[in-house]
């Protein structure tokens, strides 16, 4: 027998609109699509130096750097404690999400902005609080941005990468 949603819930298999990669890959390109509009640069699947791996990482002409954490529904979100990680490689840290999400269950705004989602746009429901990196931080992301960007574009041209 498996676990049925509680009420008002939507189990992970059932997300509306689609299954959960469907649901993860919708939202992650309308926030990616949000940003680049914003006027960033992004690059979607980044890891950070610590291990963990941000879904969309965005660096802006400024230099600001904003990662994005995409929750697929309640479930994905309940059984991911690793999103505090993330805040010490960004400026500005999201969760993005589809629009049927119950955004009262995303923390606080003085952690984190709310960026609603599906596959074509999204919009920023929350700003994120600026946390300012230290300049010695900031020059490590953006180089490995900068760095995963470049591999990405060159392994399209040649298979052997």
């Amino acid at each position: 027998m498996t676990d049925r949603p509680a009420d008002g819930e939507v189990a992970d298999s059932e997300v509306a609109g689609g299954s959960v990669p469907d649901v993860t890959r919708q939202v992650t390109r309308g926030a990616a699509r949000l940003l680049e509009d914003l006027g960033c640069a992004v690059v979607t699947e980044f890891a950070l130096a610590n291990g963990r791996r941000a879904d969309v990482a965005a660096l802006a002409g400024d230099g600001q750097i904003a990662l994005v954490e995409v929750k697929s529904g309640v479930p994905d979100f309940r059984s991911d404690a690793k999103w505090p990680e993330y805040l010490e490689f960004c400026d500005a840290f999201y969760f993005a999400v589809a629009p049927e999400f119950p955004r009262d269950l995303l923390p606080d705004g003085d952690v984190c902005g709310v960026i609603v989602a599906d596959a074509w746009e999204a919009a920023i429901l929350r700003p994120a609080p600026l946390r300012r990196l230290s300049a010695a931080r900031r020059r490590a992301v953006t180089v490995r941005l900068a760095r995963v960007a470049a591999q990405r574009l060159r392994a399209l041209t040649d298979p052997r990468l």
